[in-house]
């Protein structure tokens, strides 16, 4: 997705791609970080009844097209605003909502972080997510798939200059790894190309299996609608698997971090599950 300078605008070419994924078949439909408002935003400005009017619609697209939406976007939580996940139902409920942990010294200027990881279920199939900058961060990956994660979830926006931004592109980003650690199903949402204000993003959107094998991969100047076959019985897990019961001696520990990474993901559950009027 190349970000408009609008939550309007944006919720226009979420529309437009909902409808295309939709026509092609999916099931569920990944957008970036802040997809709503675009990662340049400025966040001290942005308008709440914008925000909260653009959640309605994606939440009656959900129940028009009858799809699973997850999209990057900026939430409030009393005076707080958080780098969100929010995922809707087939039903257009908001059933859970993801808050970005390990903030960018660009987010912590204006968002709060959040305090736990994700765990959700997509159709009955449990998943989890991480935003951007946390894939530097495996434990986020590695504990919910510990917890019975088989699906992940990453929503990105790529805000670097253009060098940088080249060192990023081709899937030198460690996501195949990844998929491959947790023998775990993989989707990751960027933006791409320029960005507005002299930033770039790399693009590189993709779907990868659970062998860490990429499936479907978006260039790195032109937007783009990624569709491909995920089986869940290939989501086997099993190296985080063993991982709890060897070495002996961390078996304790695994199974206590695993309990409160359950307890906690609750915290995504919104109390009001509905944004669609």
């Amino acid at each position: 997705m190349r970000f408009a300078p609008s939550i309007d605008k944006n919720l226009g070419q979420i529309s437009r791609a909902v409808r295309t994924a939709v026509r092609r078949g999916a099931d569920a439909i990944l957008f970036p970080e802040c997809a709503t408002t675009g990662y340049g935003c400025d966040f001290r400005q942005l308008d709440r009844t914008a925000l909260l009017g653009a959640l309605n619609e994606i939440g009656r697209l959900a129940r028009e097209h009858h799809v699973n939406l997850l999209v990057g976007t900026p939430l409030f939580r009393g005076n707080a605003l958080l780098n969100c996940l929010l995922v809707f139902d087939r039903s257009g409920r908001a059933i859970y909502r993801y808050a970005k942990c390990h903030l960018t010294a660009q987010d912590r200027k204006v968002f709060t972080p959040g305090n736990a990881l994700a765990l959700f279920e997509i159709d009955g199939i449990p998943a989890t997510a991480l935003i951007c900058h946390e894939r530097r961060f495996p434990e986020l990956v590695r504990l919910p798939v510990m917890a019975g994660a088989r699906l992940i979830f990453h929503p990105n926006a790529g805000m670097d200059s253009l060098a940088v931004s080249r060192t990023k592109r081709g899937g030198r980003d460690g996501i195949a790894v990844r998929a491959f650690e947790n023998a775990v199903p993989y989707v990751f949402a960027n933006s791409v190309g320029p960005q507005g204000g002299g930033r770039w993003s790399a693009g590189d959107s993709k779907i990868v299996d659970a062998t860490g094998k990429v499936l479907k991969l978006a260039n790195n100047s032109e937007p783009a609608v990624l569709v491909a076959d995920l089986n869940p019985d290939d989501a086997t897990a099993h190296y985080a698997i063993e991982a709890m019961t060897s070495p002996r001696f961390l078996a304790p520990a695994w199974r206590q971090l695993v309990r409160k990474v359950r307890i906690q993901a609750r915290q995504g559950i919104p109390t009001s599950p509905s944004f669609a009027r």
